[in-house]
């Protein structure tokens, strides 16, 4: 599943990176592991890539990267504040200076909460306070293509953040 967007966005990330000495993890959900993969298909990958977890659930994110960053009563998974805890939660977990956090709904149809197919929200966690959100909606119900979706947009707004 792994496109040529995809790896190319993933090779200028790394580039930038290595270049910086930084590191980066990631925990997503709905990319169901398509932003780790597409970083890990990049040649000395262990020069930047420290961990990455695929959570799908609320208990899900809380028993993998729980208890570093406390989590706000309330937050609802595939939400813009559960996108910034799951980044902040794997740069803590995993020791890096930069984290993707990834969650939404891939399809073919919505999630509980009433979000529809390719819904998604993303965040970006940098060092000194660096970072930034992203809400996704592509408007499909095509499982696969929304899951590109949310792994190129992910990887492209963290290649913004980098510069």
């Amino acid at each position: 599943m792994l496109t040529d967007d995809l790896t190319t966005a993933a090779a200028t990330v790394a580039s930038s990176l290595i270049a910086r000495g930084h590191s980066i993890a990631v925990t997503e959900s709905s990319a169901g592991g398509l932003i780790s993969a597409s970083l890990l298909s990049v040649g000395g990958a262990s020069a930047y890539y420290r961990g990455g977890v695929v959570v799908y659930t609320l208990e899900g994110a809380r028993a993998s990267i729980g208890g570093v960053v406390p989590l706000n009563p309330g937050v609802r998974s595939a939400s813009e504040p559960f996108a910034q805890y799951l980044a902040a939660s794997a740069a803590a977990k995993f020791g890096t200076e930069w984290a993707i956090g990834e969650t939404g709904a891939a399809g073919p149809g919505g999630n509980p909460y009433g979000d529809p197919a390719g819904h998604a929200w993303l965040a970006v966690a940098g060092p000194d306070g660096a970072g930034a959100t992203e809400h996704v909606l592509t408007g499909s119900e095509d499982r696969v293509a929304n899951m590109q979706a949310f792994a190129l947009r992910a990887l492209r707004l963290l290649a913004a953040q980098l510069g």
